[in-house]
């Protein structure tokens, strides 16, 4: 049986002037996660996406004036696979090193009061950001992934909002119940009627009212003024409902900024993604004008922000 290859090699050439391609391409290489084995070689572990990834930056050293070449390979003699996994795991080590450096710093700690959160969180959100970019080419699990996970969880735990109220809501008691909202479904309600129907209530039954309809017996109210589930404070509905089931998954957290900033409009966290996610729920508005089709409609985009947002695959 033939034995495949475990290894992608891109051996390149650059002109010598001008310099800054030579700094240019070597962050091209970094960000791929590539390490170099001999001058102007580099490896990344065989696969398709390293494939394609190889393939690009070889069009553009070519589009430079430079040459390169791609090759499948299996190392025999001179340096061992093992050896090769040590260096990429030692680049990746330092990464989460780095990453680690910066969240030991004293300004990410816990602030003294809600007031004082922006600077922090927004350090937090960077250093989420560069954690999931490191994890995405630790392609060999490097020893130092658990620590920085660790650390920067802690981190995040200690800029959590405090609960707005006890946490005695069970999903247990909320089951094929009839929730209610107002029509014309935006953001806070859309993506609330997502979490009830993912997350609280799997048959749950969505009807919609005015506000001045009087409350019926045995229905519950969302985002209403007078709703069982509504605002709190400076809280939007899905933020409310994250607390009251104590839905405490990071995921979730992360849909719940974005969800507070499009229904708010205050920029109190500024997701990258917020921007994204509110032309799709505009683009559902304008497609579905039932709201019970928009919600359904929404689900899909949902569930797929939720997955994005989960930790990366080992």
């Amino acid at each position: 049986m033939q034995n495949l290859a475990e290894w992608l090699l891109l051996i390149h050439l650059l002109p010598a002037k001008p310099d800054y391609l030579r700094v240019k391409i070597w962050r091209r290489l970094q960000g791929l996660g590539a390490v170099a084995i001999k001058n102007s070689v580099y490896v990344l572990p065989a696969g398709e996406r390293s494939r394609e990834d190889l393939q690009w930056l070889q069009k553009e050293i070519e589009a430079l004036g430079g040459e390169a070449s791609i090759c499948e390979a299996r190392f025999v003699d001179g340096v061992s696979d093992a050896q090769i996994r040590e260096l990429f795991n030692a680049a990746r080590d330092a990464d989460y090193a780095q990453l680690i450096e910066q969240l030991r710093e004293p300004s990410t700690g816990a602030p003294a009061d809600e007031s004082t959160i922006d600077e922090p969180r927004q350090r937090l959100r960077k250093a989420r950001k560069r954690f999931e970019q490191i994890v995405a080419l630790d392609y060999f699990g490097a020893s130092g992934r658990g620590a920085c996970a660790a650390l920067l969880a802690e981190r995040e735990a200690a800029l959590r909002p405090q609960p707005i109220a006890a946490r005695a809501a069970s999903a247990h008691g909320y089951r094929s119940r009839t929730w209610v909202t107002r029509p014309d479904v935006g953001i806070d309600r859309i993506a609330s009627a997502w979490l009830i129907q993912r997350h609280i209530d799997a048959e749950a039954r969505f009807v919609f009212a005015a506000e001045q309809d009087p409350p019926v017996d045995g229905q519950l109210r969302f985002d209403t003024t007078q709703g069982e589930f509504t605002h709190v404070a400076d809280r939007c509905t899905f933020e409310v409902l994250l607390d009251r089931f104590g839905l405490d998954d990071p995921a979730l957290a992360m849909i719940g900024r974005i969800v507070h900033d499009l229904d708010f409009k205050d920029g109190k966290f500024g997701e990258d993604e917020a921007p994204g996610v509110a032309r799709l729920i505009d683009g559902l508005r304008r497609m579905q004008p039932d709201d019970v089709a928009r919600i359904s409609a929404a689900g899909a985009v949902f569930d797929a922000l939720l997955a994005s947002f989960q930790p990366p695959l080992s």
